[in-house]
């Protein structure tokens, strides 16, 4: 069998952990001036992708 290739886009955006995959926020790129600073340090942090939403991106990044 050959090798499954793995989204490049969901590579760039997903990153494995041992409790199931990290992502960045949304909402952080453009108009920022009306965002508050609370709101966008918030953002900052990364966050885990949501349980329902786990299985389509192990399937996009097999090799993780």
């Amino acid at each position: 069998m050959p090798k499954i290739k793995s989204n490049r886009g969901a590579a760039k955006r997903f990153k494995a952990t041992a409790g199931g995959f990290k992502r960045a926020a949304s909402h952080r790129r453009h108009i920022l001036t009306k965002k508050s600073t609370k709101r966008k340090r918030q953002l900052r942090s990364p966050t885990h992708v949501a349980a329902c939403d786990v299985r389509e991106v192990q399937q996009m990044l097999p090799y993780c």
